[in-house]
């Protein structure tokens, strides 16, 4: 359906592809990986026309549809949330525009002497709304809407009141009710709780039409793709299988690669060795000359690219009492709604709460009234002894100047630490040469939450509280963060979205449902496997 042939692109000063060639077929699901800055959003544009590659080219089998959902939304107001949806939803949206147009014609005294005509064009377009299933369409859309964890109330209210996030997932919801023949989903993972990416994993699974993504959730990558195509070096590589399959293969790549580059530098060192004792010597003459044309004509093998993985460590934390976290009979509401009702939790030394609810089931709050950012209405919480605490939060990347390049937040921070270990704490974190000398104003939001993660990590307190502490962070800064804090030996509460990290780093459960909040000894796995769900809101 899609071919990419000979590509070579350049950004700036940056070579993104040398004569990188790929297919995208039909019914196929393929992640796109590779760093960030490799390329990926540029596959993508180039295969929506947005941008052309320097050489080679981009083509698409003619009559096929491609639908393209990336991070940049755009403006939307003046319109409910499902009416916005249905007018993104391809050939069937302006279709029905047509309709309404004739309708008002109709309806026009001054059309009256063009009614016939209309009547017969508004034949042929509702016949043609019939066959592309129009009817149906706006059930279908609040039913995307809804698996998209939008409430009734929210569907119908002005998308321009909702936040940036739930923006993200209107345009989502718009190319899923397009179902088009190609879908190009970059980041469809972000912002998304528990429950919503649950079900869009079950409707990518059910889409027939080809898919390629992009996604920093490796499980929810896992379940859908059949494919992966790398970006790596300029060229585009593509392993059959998911994206477990292809971590294997390419360590397996790796590690052949490297064998046969040993192998062949220990050759070349013998051969080499051979001609410098044997040159002078007029009676070797003939063996010196042919074994320098073989080393001439030998294909010689490269050393595996190395992605650059960086590690973490953790300075031990100081201990804290046996007693971390005590709350005792919390009532909290906003407004008329009520949080909690009498809550009693208590958290002790070395354990990891995963914190789990649907959207609205008090998640937040929970980690808001721990870290005394909000205050009970009634019962008390209480902090242990020693207790030194270390809060992620969504607005904690407002606590960072502007003004101040990464290297400089990090030095006002950690004045007494050094260049040497300021500099490689903001490698481990993504900031390798120039990059720690952007201001802060212009980082992204991963950048920051990257650079606010360094900053709690790096003097670790021995109680991490953590919401959404892996939004925008790649899959490579995730993996390093699983690891660090695997090894990490003081007290978490925290909430994600990424099963991968839940299972990795939880030992217990707080589930708080509408019927009751309840606890479970065992971590994230042993919770699916007690329960026989993975997210609260899909209890059958």
């Amino acid at each position: 359906m899609i071919r990419i042939e000979n590509i070579s692109k350049q950004l700036s000063h940056r070579i993104l592809f040398i004569e990188a060639s790929a297919a995208l077929n039909r019914g196929e699901k393929i992640g796109l990986v590779g760093p960030n800055g490799a390329g990926k959003t540029t596959v993508f544009r180039m295969i929506n026309g947005e941008e052309q590659p320097d050489e080679g080219q981009v083509s698409c089998e003619k009559g096929v549809t491609i639908g393209y959902f990336n991070q940049d939304v755009g403006e939307m107001a003046g319109h409910s949330a499902v009416a916005e949806v249905m007018n993104g939803a391809g050939p069937v949206s302006i279709v029905a525009g047509e309709l309404r147009e004739l309708e008002a014609a109709m309806a026009d005294p001054e059309q009256a002497d063009y009614m016939e005509e209309i009547i017969e064009r508004y034949g042929e377009v509702q016949a043609r709304y019939e066959e592309l299933d129009g009817y149906a369409l706006e059930g279908r859309a609040r039913e995307v809407l809804a698996g998209l964890s939008f409430s009734q109330e929210m569907m119908d209210g002005d998308v321009g009141a909702l936040s940036g996030g739930w923006k993200m997932r209107v345009a989502l919801a718009r190319i899923l009710l397009m179902r088009p023949d190609v879908m190009l989903l970059d980041e469809p993972s972000n912002h998304l709780d528990l429950e919503s990416l649950i079900w869009l994993e079950e409707f990518l699974k059910g889409y027939e039409g080809a898919l390629l993504m992009t996604s920093h959730d490796r499980e929810f990558m896992n379940r859908i793709v059949t494919k992966i195509i790398e970006i790596d070096g300029g060229t585009l590589t593509a392993y059959s299988g998911d994206y477990e399959f292809y971590e294997q293969q390419r360590a397996q790549n790796e590690k052949q690669q490297q064998a046969q580059f040993e192998r062949q530098q220990a050759m070349l060192a013998k051969e080499i060795k051979f001609i410098e004792r044997f040159k002078a010597r007029a009676s070797h003459a003939s063996q010196v000359q042919s074994r320098v044309k073989k080393l001439e004509k030998i294909d010689r093998v490269e050393p595996p690219k190395r992605r650059q993985s960086v590690a973490f460590d953790f300075q031990p934390a100081p201990r804290s009492g046996e007693d971390v976290v005590s709350l005792k009979n919390v009532h909290k509401k906003y407004g008329s709604r009520s949080i909690y009702e009498g809550l009693d939790f208590m958290v002790r030394r070395r354990e990891r709460w995963c914190i789990m609810g649907i959207n609205g089931a008090g998640k937040s709050t929970l980690l808001k009234l721990v870290t005394g950012t909000a205050e009970p209405d009634e019962g008390s919480v209480a902090l242990g002894a020693s207790v030194k605490m270390g809060y992620f939060a969504q607005h904690a990347m407002d606590i960072l100047d502007g003004e101040h390049t990464v290297f400089q937040s990090l030095e006002h921070r950690f004045p007494q630490a050094g260049q040497g270990p300021l500099r490689a704490l903001a490698g481990c974190f993504g900031f390798s040469g120039d990059d720690i000398e952007k201001r802060c104003r212009v980082l992204s939001g991963g950048e920051k939450a990257r650079l606010v993660m360094a900053m709690m990590l790096f003097d670790p307190p021995n109680l991490l509280v953590l919401d959404e502490p892996t939004n925008h962070l790649d899959l490579d800064t995730k993996e390093m963060l699983i690891k660090a804090l695997s090894q990490y030996e003081g007290t978490m509460l925290f909430v994600s979205h990424d099963r991968h990290f839940l299972a990795a780093l939880s030992n217990r459960v707080l589930e708080l449902t509408p019927d009751g909040i309840h606890q479970y000894g065992g971590g994230y796995t042993e919770y699916v496997a007690r329960t026989g769900h993975e997210a609260p809101g899909l209890r059958s």
